[in-house]
C-alpha cells in the first residue's frame, strides 16, 4: 500500500482549520467593502489587476487603476501581530517569507504599470482603511 505523501499540517485537524481559510470575504475585508460601498464607490471584489499577472487584489478600482489588498496577519507577517507556529515552524516561517516576497513583487509590478496599491492588515481599523481607499480613488479633496 503506498504511503501518504508528507503533508504541510502537523495533523488531520491542523489541515482542516487552514484549509477552512477563505481566499476572499473574510470578516475584515467585508466590513472594508460595506463602507466604501456605502460612499458609493464600486469596485472588483477578487480580481486580477492585470490580467497576465496571476495576483488577485481585494478590491479592484480599474479606471482609477487602484489595487487593494487586505492581508491576514499571520499569513503575511504582521510585525505587530504575526506569530510563530510552534508545530512545523521552518516550512511556515519560510512559506510567509515567500509570502512577503511575493507581496514586495506585486507591489513593484503593480506600481510599473501605473497603478497605485494600498495593502492594509486585517487588524486596522476597517473605517480608517475605507478612509484611505476613498482618499485615493477620489483625491484628496474629496474627503468629508
Amino acid at each position: 500500500m503506498a504511503k501518504p505523501c508528507e503533508s504541510w499540517a502537523s495533523s488531520a485537524a491542523a489541515r482542516a482549520v487552514m484549509q477552512a481559510n477563505r481566499r476572499r470575504d473574510t470578516t475584515p475585508e467585508m466590513a472594508v467593502r460595506r463602507l466604501v460601498h456605502a460612499a458609493g464607490l464600486r469596485y472588483r471584489v477578487d480580481a486580477r489587476p492585470l490580467p497576465d499577472l496571476n495576483r488577485r487584489a481585494d478590491l479592484v478600482f480599474a479606471r482609477a487603476k487602484v489595487a487593494v489588498f487586505i492581508d491576514g496577519c499571520y499569513w503575511h507577517g504582521c510585525p505587530e501581530h504575526g506569530t510563530k507556529a510552534k508545530t512545523n515552524s521552518e516550512y511556515w516561517s519560510d512559506k510567509i517569507a515567500r509570502n512577503r516576497e511575493r507581496d514586495a513583487e506585486t507591489d513593484a509590478r503593480l506600481r510599473a504599470e501605473g497603478w497605485t496599491v494600498l495593502r492594509s492588515w486585517e487588524h486596522e481599523n476597517p473605517a480608517d482603511v475605507a478612509q484611505r481607499i476613498l482618499a485615493v480613488v477620489r483625491g484628496p479633496t474629496s474627503i468629508r
